[in-house]
C-alpha cells in the first residue's frame, strides 16, 4: 500500500514566527521611546528644580530666614506643645537634603518643594502669635517666595502640558501596536487554522478513496439512520451531501437523496457522522423538548425517507 502524502502549508513555523515578529519590535519601540521621554521629562524637571534651587537661595539668604534653617528645637526651647498644633515640621535643612538626595527618594516634581517651603512658614505662623516677631518674619518670607514663585510657574506648567501630551500620544501609539500585532497574531492563526482544515479535509479524502465500496444493504442502512437524526445533525448531514452536490438542496423543506447516485466517500462520510451523532443523541434521549424537534422534523424525514427508499432496481426493494 502506498503512502499518503499531502501538501503542507506553506511556508514552515520559524519563517511566520518572524513574520509575528515584524509587529513586535513595533512594541518594543514604544516602549523604548517611553523610556527615553521619561528620561527627558526627568531632566528637563531636574533643570526647573535647579531653577527653583536659585529661589530658595534668595530666600535662605535673606536676614530673616535664620529661625527656618534648622528643625524646630521643641524640647530646648520648651515647646510642649508643638507636635500637638504641627502635624508635619517643616525646614530649609530638611528640604535641601531632600532636594540632593541620590538613593531615589528625593523630590521627583518641583511642586513637591514648594509644598515644602511654604510648610515651612505655614508651620511658623500657625503657632506663633501673629504679633511675634517669627509670624511676621514667616509671612514676609512667605510672600516674596509666591512673587518668585510665580515668575517660574509658567515654565513648570509647560513643562506639565508637554508631558500629559507625550504621555497621550505614547499611551495611543502603544495601542495601536499593540491591537496591530494582535490583529496579524490572529489572522495568522486563523490562516494556520484554515490550512489544517485544508489538510485534513485532504486527509479524509485520501482516506475514503481507499475504502471499500459501500453495500445495497448499508446504504439502507445508513438511510434508515439518517431519518432518526435531530433536525440540527439531520441539515449537518444534507450539508455534508450538499458539499459533492452543488445541485443538492439541502435546507428545502423536502429533499429528494438517492443512495446511489452518491459518491463513495459521501456515503462513508455520512455513516460516520451519523454514527457518532445517533451515539450522542442516544445519550441525551432523556432531555426535554425531544418530542417537539421530532414533530418539526417529521416532514422533512418522510421526503428524506422515501427518497432513500428509491432504488433503480425492479424489484423496488428498499436500497
Amino acid at each position: 500500500m502506498n503512502k499518503m502524502q499531502t501538501k503542507m502549508p506553506k511556508g514552515n513555523s520559524a519563517t511566520k514566527d518572524k513574520d509575528k515578529e515584524k509587529y513586535i519590535p513595533s512594541i518594543k519601540k514604544q516602549q523604548q521611546d517611553a523610556s527615553r521621554r521619561e528620561a527627558a521629562a526627568s531632566k528637563r524637571m531636574q533643570d526647573l528644580i535647579r531653577q527653583f534651587g536659585t529661589i530658595l537661595r534668595q530666600i535662605t539668604q535673606h536676614k530673616w530666614a535664620w529661625p527656618f534653617m534648622q528643625p524646630v528645637d521643641v524640647e530646648g526651647l520648651g515647646l510642649h506643645d508643638y507636635y500637638e498644633v504641627i502635624d508635619k515640621p517643616m525646614d530649609f535643612f530638611t528640604i535641601k537634603n531632600q532636594m540632593e538626595a541620590k538613593d531615589g527618594t528625593g523630590y521627583k516634581h518641583v511642586r513637591e518643594i514648594c509644598v515644602d517651603v511654604r510648610l515651612v512658614f505655614k508651620n511658623a505662623m500657625k503657632y506663633n502669635d501673629e504679633k511675634s516677631d517669627v509670624h511676621v518674619m514667616a509671612k514676609t518670607l512667605l510672600a516674596k517666595f509666591e512673587e518668585k514663585w510665580l515668575q517660574l510657574l509658567p515654565k513648570i506648567t509647560e513643562e506639565e502640558t508637554r508631558r500629559e501630551e507625550e504621555e497621550a500620544e505614547a499611551q495611543l501609539a502603544l495601542q495601536a501596536a499593540q491591537e496591530a500585532a494582535q490583529a496579524k497574531i490572529a489572522r495568522d492563526l486563523s490562516n494556520e487554522l484554515y490550512e489544517v482544515d485544508a489538510i485534513l479535509e485532504e486527509l479524509r479524502e485520501m482516506v475514503v478513496k481507499r475504502c471499500r465500496k459501500m453495500s445495497t444493504e448499508e446504504k439502507r442502512k445508513l438511510g434508515d439512520a439518517l431519518t432518526r437524526l435531530s433536525p440540527e445533525d439531520l441539515s449537518k448531514a444534507l450539508e455534508i451531501v450538499a458539499q459533492n452536490n452543488p445541485g443538492f438542496q439541502a435546507t428545502a423543506e423536502e429533499v429528494d437523496l438517492d443512495m446511489d447516485t452518491q459518491s463513495e466517500s459521501t456515503l462513508w462520510r455520512l455513516k460516520s457522522f451519523v454514527k457518532e451523532a445517533l451515539e450522542v443523541q442516544g445519550k441525551n434521549s432523556g432531555s426535554i423538548g425531544g418530542n417537539e424537534n421530532q414533530n418539526n422534523n417529521k416532514k422533512r424525514r418522510k421526503g428524506l425517507c422515501d427518497a432513500t427508499a428509491k432504488t433503480k432496481k425492479t424489484t423496488k426493494k428498499p436500497t
